[in-house]
């Protein structure tokens, strides 16, 4: 099988994806890269990008996983911070978001995920989306393989516990109608991208 490469500076997500695709019988490496984004608040824009530069580190196929974070009614700056998560700073400083948050009524929110694997020719992008809203105070405890820091902030559409609270298997059934940008790319990857790449190289 083709060699795939995860460019992350966050381990936790690595742990997290890497779960995702060996249950489907594909295994990762992972290379530790901090990259740094353009200042544009574009979430497809700034994937697309850091791809580019992650196939110019290691020189063979990478994917990389941005998830923007969209807050319906922050005061003053509708759906802040957006793709800007990490430049924001809101993740790392979650009591400052909801004392900004204490007196809005309106907590929805969303997850955004882009994801875009690029092999030196062509770049290839998914998306995934999670609907909810945002709690009142931090519940959970941030494992290690969590996503985001703000997972003890979410709680998913129909449900009353927050992604921090749930369990993996919770977590993983949830009823929210949410789409993963993982779970599309892995599809797409097993089912049609190594199965061309196979026909191309039996007819050579």
């Amino acid at each position: 099988m083709e060699d795939l490469t995860y460019v992350t500076g966050n381990y936790g997500k690595y742990v997290f994806v890497k779960e995702m695709f060996e249950r489907n019988g594909i295994t990762i490496n992972y290379f530790k890269y901090d990259m740094e984004e353009p200042e544009i608040n574009d979430i497809e824009f700034i994937s697309k990008e850091k791809a580019r530069k992650a196939y110019e580190v290691v020189s063979r196929p990478v994917f990389v996983a941005d998830t923007g974070f969209y807050i319906e009614n922050y005061p003053n700056n509708p759906n802040y911070p957006g793709a800007f998560v990490k430049r924001s700073g809101i993740s790392s400083n979650i009591d400052n978001l909801l004392e900004v948050m204490k007196y809005v009524t309106n907590r929805a929110c969303k997850f955004i995920d882009c994801l875009t694997f690029y092999d030196g020719n062509d770049f290839y992008t998914f998306y995934g989306e999670s609907k909810g809203t945002l709690s009142l105070s931090i519940r959970g405890n941030i494992e290690r393989k969590a996503m985001s820091n703000l997972w003890s902030v979410f709680i998913p559409l129909n449900h009353n516990k927050t992604l921090a609270e749930m369990t993996d298997y919770e977590r993983d059934h949830r009823h929210d109608g949410h789409t993963s940008a993982t779970d599309e790319f892995i599809n797409w990857y097993e089912n049609i991208y190594l199965k061309g790449k196979n026909k191309i190289l039996k007819l050579s």
